[in-house]
C-alpha cells in the first residue's frame, strides 16, 4: 500500500490512441511523460510506451539507490509486455525486434540536465536480425549509437573515449561525416567500441536486454542527482521536485535512409517570437545528433522538400497543439521510411522579445486573454529585454571577424576563455567573459551561466548552447564554423586572426556577428509590443510599483520605466556622490561644505556649514520633484555613519585634508575623526541617531524639502513630499524627529505664505521596530520595510560579508536560499501597525522590492507598495501582475 498523498500506480502506459495520464499530472509523470500522454490522448502518432513516476524515483533515492524499489520491476515488466503486444514486437526477439529509447523528464524542463539512451534491446544476435529487415548499414550504426550511449550513461564511460575510435576510423578511411561510414566500416567500429567497455570498466557489455533496461532506469534515476543536474537546479531556482520520470518507448528511426529523418521545431519563432515554424531537421539521423549540435542541421525547407507529406501533416500537428496548448510549443519528431512520429512536446523556452511578440499576437489572434498571457511572459524575460544592445552596429562592422548562428539574441562583450571552469573562475573575481567552445555540453552549464555571453563552433538554433542560452537570456552565437579552437594552447584562429584567452570579443546573438574588441553598449527602451504587454499588466495588478532614485536623471529614467512615485530617494548620496558615486555632487564646494559641518565643534559652526549646503540640497529637491509631478516622492533623511563622508586614507592623511578643505585646526580635526571612530559603525552613529544628537541637521533637510516643494507647487508642479526617518528603535525617536519636522514645516509655511500636504513615516529596519510597530504607527503616516538591515540585525550577518559563508550554508542545506529577508517580522509589523492605523501606507524600499519571488510576498501581506531600481520598475511591475492572476 502507498503511503499517504502517494499514488499507488507506479507505471502508466500511453500510444496508439490510449493513455493512463494526462498534461495536468505533470508532477506525477513529468513534463515529457505528461505531454507523451497527451499527445496520445488527442489522437497524434506517438510510439507507445510507458512512464516510470516521480514518486518511484522518489522512492528509489529515499531507500538509498542502487537498486529498484520493491515490486517496480515487475510493474516495468507488465507495461513492457502491453507494449510488445502493441508492436507486435519483442525486446530480445532477433526475427522482431523491439527497440527502446530510456529518456528522463521531470516535472519542470532542464534541457541537457538528464541522461537518454536510445536503440536499447540491441545485441549481437538482434543486430542480425535488424540488418536482414532494415539493412547492414542502418543496424550497425544503430548498434554503435547504443554502445556509446551506453556506456557513457549507464556505465559511467566517457563519451569521448568512444568519438575517439570514431575520428580515428574516419581519418584512416579518409573520409569526413559519419553517415560516408560503410556498413563493414560500422562492425569495425562496433567490435571498437566492445573494447572500450574492456578498456575503461574491465567488464563486458551486458548482452541481456532486460538487464540493460533495469541498469538504463536505474541509471536515469541515478541521473536526478548528478552534479550537472543538481547545479541546473540551483542556478534556476527549482526546489521541491520528487525526482525525474522515466519514459520508455518503443524506437522510430530517423536513420533508416533519404526517406527518414529528425527534427527539433518551435511552432513560433522562440528569439522574435514571428509566427512561423522555426527548427531544424536533419536526414538519416536520429534526434540526439540535432539536439546535442554534434551535426549541423539543414532548416525545415529541407524537409518540405524531401518529406512534402510528412511536413504537412507536421504543420497540421503544429496547429492542433498550439490550440491545445494556448502557447508556442517545442517539439522533437522523427520521420521513418516517411511516416511522421511525435516524439515529444512541451512549451517552448524563449527570449524576452519572443515571449512579449507571442503574448501580444496570441491575445490578438483570440487564442488567449489578457490575463492569460500575463503567466506566458517570465520576469526574467523582461530583465532579459531590460539588458544593454549595441549602440550602434554600423560602427563595429569591419571589426567583424566571423558569423554563426543568431542563437540567442543580445548583446554581450567580454574577454575569451575556452572551458567552463575559467569562466567560473573569472567571473568569481569580478571579470566578465565570453565563453568559447567547439560544442557545450551539460558538464558547460556552471561557466555558460557565469559567462556574459556563448559562442560554439558547432551545433545549430536547437543546441544545447542556443536552448540553455536563450532559457537564461544570454547572448549566443553557436554553429560558427570559421573558428578553429586550440583549447590547449588557449587559442582560437579565426581566418587570419589569433584570439588568445583574455581578448576581448563582442557578440551580437540577434545577427550571428563575432566582432573583434570592445563595444559600446546601450540599455533598450520600452516600446511596441512591450508596452502594449506592459498596459495589461497595469490594468490587471493592484501593488503600486515605485523607485528608489538619488538624482533627477534617476526619476526620469524611473518615471519613463512605468513608476508611480519614488520609494526611496537617499539624501546621503546627494551629499557623498562625489566621494562614493562619482556624479550629481561633484563640485569641490559641496565636498567641503559637508566636511565643515561634520569637523564643526559646536552647533553655531554646525549651523554655518548647514546653511551653505541647504541650497545645493534644495535645488537636488526641486530637479525630482520636478521629474515626478504628480507623484509621490519618499525621502529618507541622512543615514549611514559620518565617517562615511570623510576622505579615505591613513589618519595622517585623512587629518591634513580635513584640516585643507575646512580651514581648521589639525589637533580639532584629529579630535573630531577619534570619535567617529566606531568599533561597528552599521549599529553605531547613524540614522535617526545624527538628527536627534545634531537636531540642525534634521532641520536643514526638512527645510530644503519643503521649500523645494512650495518652489515647484508655485511653478505650477504637483508635489507630494514625504519625509522618511530611518532606523527608529523606539517611539521616542520616532517622535522626537517627527516634531522637529513638523515644527520646521511651519516657519517655512509661515515664512514663504502657504503650505503644502505632506507625510512623516519611518523606516522599519531594526528588529525592535517591527515587533513594537503598534507603538509606531501612532507617530508614523507610513512604514517603509528596509529588508537589508532588517535581516542583518535579525540574523546577525552582515551583508558585505555574507559572502564568507553563505556559500557554505547554501551547499550543506543550512540555508536553503540567501537569506536577506525575515518575512515573520514583516508579517508581525504588518499586523500590529494596521491594527494601531488601519490607513497605514506600508511598502519596501529594500532590494527585494524588485525580486519576483519577494514581490508576491509583499502582494500577500498586504503592502501598498514596492520600490526598486529605476530599471528593475518593469519587472516588480510584471511580478505584481502575475500576483493577481
Amino acid at each position: 500500500m502507498a503511503p499517504a498523498g502517494r499514488c499507488s500506480q507506479r507505471v502508466f502506459a500511453f500510444g496508439k490512441g490510449r493513455s493512463e495520464g494526462d498534461k495536468s499530472m505533470k508532477n506525477l509523470l513529468g513534463g515529457k511523460g505528461a505531454n507523451l500522454a497527451e499527445m496520445s490522448r488527442i489522437g497524434l502518432s506517438v510510439p507507445p510506451g510507458f512512464t516510470v513516476s516521480t514518486e518511484a524515483c522518489r522512492e528509489y533515492n529515499e531507500e538509498g539507490g542502487k537498486h529498484l524499489p520493491n515490486g517496480l520491476w515487475e510493474e516495468i515488466l507488465e507495461a513492457l509486455g502491453k507494449v510488445e503486444e502493441n508492436m507486435g514486437a519483442r525486446l530480445g526477439d532477433p526475427s522482431r525486434s523491439l527497440l527502446l529509447s530510456v529518456r528522463s523528464g521531470a516535472a519542470v524542463s532542464m534541457p541537457g540536465m538528464m541522461d537518454t539512451v536510445l536503440n536499447l534491446g540491441l545485441n549481437d544476435e538482434v543486430v542480425v536480425g535488424l540488418a536482414m529487415k532494415s539493412g547492414e548499414r542502418f543496424a550497425y550504426d544503430s548498434y554503435r549509437r547504443f554502445l556509446d550511449m551506453f556506456g557513457n550513461v549507464v556505465m559511467g564511460i566517457p563519451h569521448s573515449l568512444f568519438e575517439e575510435k570514431l575520428e580515428a576510423l574516419k581519418m584512416a578511411k579518409g573520409i569526413k561525416t559519419d553517415t560516408d561510414l560503410t556498413a563493414t566500416d560500422l562492425q569495425e567500429l562496433v567490435a571498437q567500441y566492445k573494447n572500450v567497455y574492456l578498456e575503461s570498466k574491465r567488464e563486458q557489455f551486458p548482452t541481456d536486454q532486460k538487464r540493460q533496461l533495469y541498469l538504463a532506469v536505474v541509471a536515469v534515476f541515478d541521473s536526478w542527482n548528478c552534479p550537472r543536474a543538481k547545479k541546473y537546479r540551483s542556478i534556476n531556482r527549482i526546489k521541491g521536485l520528487k525526482g525525474t520520470a522515466v519514459n520508455v518507448q518503443c524506437m522510430v528511426f530517423g536513420n533508416m535512409g533519404d526517406t527518414s529523418g529528425t527534427g527539433v521545431l518551435f511552432t513560433r519563432n522562440p528569439s522574435t517570437g514571428e509566427k512561423k515554424l522555426y527548427g531544424e531537421f536533419l536526414i538519416n539521423a536520429q534526434g540526439e545528433d540535432v539536439v546535442a549540435g554534434i551535426r549541423t542541421p539543414q532548416d525545415l525547407d529541407t524537409m518540405k522538400k524531401c518529406m512534402p507529406e510528412a511536413y504537412n501533416e507536421l504543420v497540421k500537428n503544429c496547429e492542433i497543439l498550439e490550440r491545445h496548448y494556448k502557447d508556442m510549443m517545442d517539439i522533437e519528431f522523427t520521420v521513418q521510411e516517411k511516416r511522421l512520429w511525435m516524439l515529444q512536446c512541451r512549451t517552448g523556452k524563449r527570449t524576452g522579445r519572443g515571449a512579449v511578440k507571442i503574448a501580444v499576437d496570441m491575445v490578438k489572434e483570440g487564442l488567449v486573454d489578457t490575463r492569460t498571457v500575463i503567466k506566458m511572459v517570465e520576469p526574467i524575460h523582461l530583465d532579459q529585454l531590460l539588458h544593454p544592445q549595441f549602440e550602434d552596429p554600423s560602427m563595429y562592422k569591419d571589426k567583424v571577424i566571423a558569423r554563426g548562428l543568431p542563437a540567442s539574441p543580445g548583446a554581450a562583450v567580454g574577454q575569451v576563455v575556452f572551458t567552463a571552469d575559467d569562466a567560473e573562475k573569472w567571473h568569481g573575481q569580478g571579470l566578465t567573459v565570453i565563453l568559447v567552445r567547439t560544442e557545450t555540453s551539460p558538464e558547460d552549464v556552471g561557466g555558460m551561466h557565469s559567462a556574459e555571453g556563448i559562442l560554439t563552433a558547432r551545433g545549430g538554433m536547437t543546441s544545447h548552447a542556443a536552448v540553455v542560452a536563450r532559457g537564461w537570456g544570454k547572448c549566443c552565437v553557436s554553429g560558427c564554423s570559421d573558428l578553429t579552437i586550440i583549447e590547449a594552447n588557449k587559442v582560437v584562429l579565426i581566418g587570419d586572426k589569433t584570439i588568445h584567452e583574455g581578448d576581448w570579443i563582442s557578440l551580437n546573438g540577434s545577427t550571428g556577428e563575432v566582432i573583434l574588441g570592445k563595444q559600446a553598449l546601450t540599455p533598450p527602451a520600452l516600446s511596441g509590443d512591450l508596452e502594449t504587454f506592459m498596459s495589461w499588466v497595469d490594468e490587471i495588478r493592484k501593488l503600486k510599483v515605485m523607485a528608489n532614485v538619488d538624482t533627477p536623471d534617476d526619476a526620469r529614467i524611473a518615471r519613463k520605466n512605468g513608476a508611480e512615485g519614488i520609494g526611496l530617494c537617499r539624501t546621503e548620496h546627494m551629499v557623498s556622490n562625489a566621494i562614493v558615486f562619482g556624479t550629481f555632487f561633484s563640485s569641490d564646494e559641496r565636498i567641503k561644505v559637508v566636511r565643515q559641518m561634520i569637523v564643526a565643534p559646536n552647533s553655531e559652526q554646525r549651523h554655518r556649514a548647514l546653511d551653505l549646503l541647504l541650497p545645493y540640497q534644495r535645488s537636488d529637491f526641486q530637479g525630482i520633484f520636478h521629474a515626478m509631478d504628480g507623484l509621490p516622492v519618499i525621502i529618507r533623511l541622512l543615514d549611514p555613519p559620518l565617517h562615511e563622508f570623510l576622505p579615505e586614507g591613513n589618519l595622517g592623511d585623512i587629518v591634513s585634508q580635513l584640516a585643507l578643505d575646512t580651514g581648521t585646526k589639525e589637533e580639532q580635526v584629529l579630535s573630531t575623526v577619534e570619535k567617529l571612530s566606531e568599533v561597528n559603525p552599521m549599529l553605531g552613529f547613524r540614522g535617526c541617531r545624527l538628527g536627534i544628537s545634531y537636531p540642525e541637521l534634521t532641520e536643514m533637510q526638512a527645510r530644503a524639502i519643503f521649500e523645494a516643494a512650495i518652489i515647484m507647487s508655485n511653478q505650477g508642479i504637483k508635489v507630494f513630499p514625504e519625509i522618511m526617518v530611518p532606523l527608529i528603535g523606539t517611539p521616542q525617536e520616532l517622535k522626537h524627529q517627527t516634531d522637529l519636522i513638523r515644527k520646521t514645516a511651519q516657519k517655512v509655511f509661515s515664512e514663504m505664505g502657504t503650505s503644502i500636504s505632506y507625510k512623516v513615516g519611518t523606516m522599519i529596519e531594526v528588529p525592535r521596530a517591527a515587533l513594537i510597530a503598534d507603538e509606531i504607527a501612532e507617530q508614523a503616516e507610513f512604514f517603509s520595510f528596509g529588508t537589508n538591515d532588517l535581516t542583518q540585525m535579525t540574523f546577525g550577518y552582515s551583508r558585505d560579508d555574507v559572502g564568507k559563508f553563505l556559500p557554505i550554508y547554501l551547499l550543506k542545506g543550512i540555508l536553503q536560499n540567501d537569506p536577506f529577508e525575515a518575512s515573520e517580522l514583516i508579517k508581525v509589523a504588518v499586523e500590529r501597525g494596521r491594527k494601531s492605523r488601519p490607513d497605514l501606507e506600508i511598502g519596501v524600499c529594500g532590494e527585494h522590492g524588485g525580486e519576483p519571488s519577494s514581490v508576491a510576498f509583499f502582494a500577500q501581506v498586504g503592502f501598498n507598495y514596492v520600490s526598486c531600481s529605476p530599471f528593475r520598475v518593469p519587472i516588480a511591475r510584471l511580478a505584481a501582475a502575475r500576483v493577481v492572476v
